[in-house]
């Protein structure tokens, strides 16, 4: 067996530094409160065009083979965030969505969606409830909906699990 059957070959160009910068930005906003994280986001998703599923999953698995941390159980927000990140280096913006497992086990979560399926999750879409999601938008304000009205800077660690 020659090393390239065995071994997955890296993306060492542009590429890969974005990847990797973009993942880095991710666990430096998921720090943030989660109304000002929506906020930072929103900002990054203005005149982005929507992700396609296919653009969307390519960059899903390119993330979690790229960090260990975001493939965890517990790295869904700097997953998704990274995921959010390195697409709009494309010019697309998938949906971010921020919410609640509706089955057992109860926990927050954090997850993307384009094509209205969810990217790279197992869980049912009918299992996850959004409480803040981030669209594609051409103009401030657009494509930024506040399930429950929790949009403020109140509170919280900005961690989902």
């Amino acid at each position: 067996m020659t090393t390239e059957m065995t071994m997955p070959r890296r993306n060492a160009g542009a590429g890969g530094v974005r990847l990797r910068a973009a993942i880095a930005a991710a666990f430096v906003l998921a720090r943030l409160k989660p109304g000002r994280l929506r906020r930072v986001l929103a900002g990054c998703a203005r005149g982005a065009r929507p992700a396609s599923y296919a653009e969307t999953l390519e960059v899903f698995e390119a993330v979690v083979t790229s960090s260990r941390r975001c493939a965890g159980r517990y790295g869904c927000l700097p997953r998704s965030v990274a995921v959010a990140l390195a697409c709009r280096m494309s010019g697309v913006w998938p949906e971010w969505c921020a919410g609640v497992r509706a089955a057992p086990p109860f926990s927050p979560h954090a997850w993307v969606q384009a094509g209205g399926r969810t990217v790279g999750e197992q869980a049912e879409p009918a299992d996850l409830r959004p409480l803040m999601v981030v669209a594609a938008a051409a103009a401030a304000g657009e494509g930024v909906r506040d399930e429950h009205g929790g949009g403020d800077d109140r509170g919280g660690s900005g961690q989902a699990a």
